[in-house]
């Protein structure tokens, strides 16, 4: 872009962004990290520069970097997109609470009986 994007501009390549995010699946469960509920937030500053946060199900995840650089490049592949910022949180820990679509209905419905807290 050779203007800066204005606010219409930059909602719709953070749509576009989050639509990406789709293509970015994650390996062990096997869903996009945006119905997992992995992405918390996705926005575009007026130099066409992407910021999301994104957390993992579990800190210490060992798939951490591998989902950053599938996420940067996700966000990269948008057209009008000139750079991509990806921070990784467990502030707000990740549960299934957070999943929707394909991946939020095959969200257990009750602890397993063999489930046990330690």
């Amino acid at each position: 872009m050779s203007l800066a994007p204005g606010p219409e501009d930059r909602q719709r390549l953070a749509d576009a962004i989050r639509q990406s995010l789709r293509g970015v699946i994650d390996p062990e469960l096997g869903e996009n990290l945006m119905d997992l509920g992995l992405i918390y937030f996705v926005a575009v500053d007026n130099r066409a520069t992407a910021h999301i946060v994104m957390t993992t199900t579990t800190e210490g995840c060992p798939a951490v970097g591998t989902l950053k650089d599938g996420v940067q490049h996700a966000a990269l592949a948008v057209p009008g997109v000139e750079a991509a910022e990806v921070g990784v949180t467990y502030d707000l820990p990740w549960t299934p609470d957070r999943m929707s679509g394909a991946a939020g209905h095959r969200r257990p419905t009750a602890k397993p009986r063999s489930w046990r807290p330690w």
